[in-house]
């Protein structure tokens, strides 16, 4: 049968988008079920922030009536206003392993955005640069971290049957030892004794106002890096909001110099560990479990989101810090007994971040994708 895609319309379309992965991924051992609550807060204005600043469309596949794709076309305002271009995004690309499908689906995102006047389309963005990134085309074999994707190893071959091309590879890496090379330890060393130098975990009595500081050396740190959005008060505030739920406060981690935030750290308990056999409900037991599991038990693994030294700290006396940051979160995380944890997500051309997480003993265990395809008039 022919495959045809319509938009999403009203709660039972919505309802088809978010439980497809589901079936998708029933037989797949490392596709960690979401909450189903929190997928549909994703899709309201009210509870997801960036839809403020964006104008998006939902879309389904189906063949013969039965639901066998989907995915999302989106226009993102304020990456365009910063970038000034015309760049629209897909995103929450799922489909049945048949070009027919996925060539439709892309399609119908592309028209869209077509009919806004956008000049290219990139993704998967879910929905965007601040949230869930790329396509996973390499580390299958193991569950996702907390905001980060999954996805079917057919995926990548049947987005680039569909005319689009590689535009940027996005690394995570994997960090379970301590490996501070010796000429970064005895600096290291010697920033710790330095009266100006305070290092301070998250206030949790104002984890909002600390989440708001850390997210302002992000919009500064990262403000030069590819396709970089800034993330609005609205965001920062939802996300501080989100995260005070989960957050480790000692996994929070702030350097500052004679006062001033000169660095941050953020990483953050992996939630996914305490969700995954949930199948995405909280009632009538997952309250229960989430809870023992987030409180009692204790999370064993977490996904290192952010960290970063303002630009201005980056002179030669203050060369160490972004090592004493990488050694202050591995010795609290170690203390609090997780085993192991991801950084996520460095750019492939990142060369100057990339060689310092090598040089803690890092090693790249997953790699997502970002494809992108001109659009035509």
């Amino acid at each position: 049968m022919p495959v045809t895609v319509t938009p999403v319309s009203g709660r039972h379309d919505l309802d088809a988008f978010i439980k497809l992965p589901f079936r998708l991924y029933e037989d797949d051992p490392n596709w960690v079920p979401p909450l189903l609550y929190l997928e549909r807060q994703r899709f309201a204005p009210k509870t997801n922030p960036f839809l403020q600043h964006a104008d998006h469309q939902l879309f389904l596949a189906r063949r013969d009536g039965k639901v066998v794709g989907r995915i999302s076309a989106q226009v993102d305002h304020e990456h365009n206003r910063f970038h000034q271009d015309r760049t629209g995004f897909f995103g929450f690309f799922e489909s049945e392993d048949e070009p027919e499908t996925a060539r439709a689906l892309l399609d119908a995102a592309e028209d869209w955005l077509r009919a806004r006047d956008m000049e290219a389309v990139r993704g998967p963005l879910s929905f965007s640069i601040n949230q869930e990134v790329g396509l996973l085309i390499d580390g299958f074999g193991m569950p996702p971290m907390i905001m980060t994707p999954h996805a079917r190893p057919y995926y990548g071959p049947l987005i680039e049957e569909a005319g689009f091309h590689k535009v940027k590879d996005l690394y995570a890496w994997r960090y379970d030892t301590e490996t501070v090379p010796p000429k970064a330890r005895r600096a290291v060393d010697e920033l710790r004794q330095r009266p100006d130098i305070t290092i301070r975990t998250g206030d949790i009595r104002r984890f909002d106002e600390e989440i708001a500081t850390i997210l302002e050396v992000f919009n500064s740190t990262w403000s030069d890096n590819w396709g970089f959005v800034p993330v609005t008060p609205a965001e920062a505030s939802h996300l501080g909001q989100e995260m005070r739920q989960i957050a480790d406060t000692n996994l929070v981690i702030i350097v500052e110099v004679q006062g001033e935030t000169a660095g941050v750290v953020l990483a953050l308990p992996n939630i996914n560990e305490a969700i995954h056999d949930l199948n995405g409900h909280l009632f009538p037991l997952g309250w229960a479990k989430l809870l023992w599991r987030l409180k009692v038990s204790h999370l064993k693994t977490g996904r290192l989101m952010i960290l970063g030294v303002k630009k201005e700290f980056r002179t030669r006396r203050y060369l160490a810090l972004a090592y004493l940051l990488c050694d202050e979160v591995y010795r609290r995380a170690r203390d609090g007994g997780y085993r192991w944890a991801e950084f996520s997500w460095t750019l492939e051309d990142n060369n100057a971040v990339n060689t310092i997480i090598r040089n803690v003993g890092c090693h790249i265990y997953k790699t997502y994708r970002l494809y992108e395809k001109p659009l035509s008039p």
